[in-house]
């Protein structure tokens, strides 16, 4: 997010516009994202994302009137990541603990869509709203790992099968449904089959 970039879009002043996000994130409309700040001897966006609490008032506002229009909508992908975040913090939320979610990415734009800091460990998430499932989606998440020494990794796609990759998972946006199930063992959200 951009606040200088906003508030001239707007034709209002930077403060201003702090002030009426400051509004919308106090009225559960909206949420920052902030990004993660582990250091990777690299240099790392510092600024956040704003995401909605309901995709059906951000499809309201992006003029998508329905499911046909969605599909083919330039920014079904923001959309679906936008909805697969909110699922996220809903199932923290309903297993009474706080949401430690980020995004990373750095200067040359090397992105993973979703971090969430386990404390000894990140796990990476990757959220793809095709139906088919590409092993390079991993392309980001393997970048990171990289830097992390580590390897495992999940995408999350609009396809309906759950596809296994060693320690390295895709499953299906049904699967978010079905989660929620807070696993002690693991100190982790614990996906189940669709």
């Amino acid at each position: 997010m951009n606040f200088s970039s906003l508030s001239s879009d707007a034709g209002i002043t930077h403060p201003t516009a702090r002030k009426w996000l400051s509004a919308l994130e106090a009225s559960y409309i909206c949420f920052i994202l902030q990004p993660h700040y582990k250091n990777f001897n690299k240099r790392m966006t510092k600024a956040p994302k704003v995401y909605f609490y309901d995709t059906g008032l951000l499809c309201y506002l992006l003029r998508i009137n329905n499911i046909d229009q969605l599909k083919v909508h330039p920014l079904r992908g923001a959309v679906f990541e936008n909805w697969v975040i909110t699922e996220y913090i809903k199932i923290y939320a309903n297993n009474g603990r706080s949401a430690p979610l980020y995004f990373w990415r750095d200067q040359h734009g090397h992105e993973v869509d979703l971090v969430i800091d386990h404390g000894l460990n990140l796990e990476l998430v990757e959220i793809k709203s095709g139906m088919t499932f590409n092993k390079d989606y991993f392309k980001q998440i393997n970048w990171l790992n990289k830097l992390q020494n580590q390897q495992d990794g999940l995408r999350i796609y609009g396809g309906t099968s759950k596809i296994p990759l060693g320690s390295q998972k895709g499953i299906p946006w049904k699967s978010l449904g079905m989660a929620g199930i807070w696993d002690e063992n693991q100190g982790r959200i614990r996906f189940a089959s669709p």
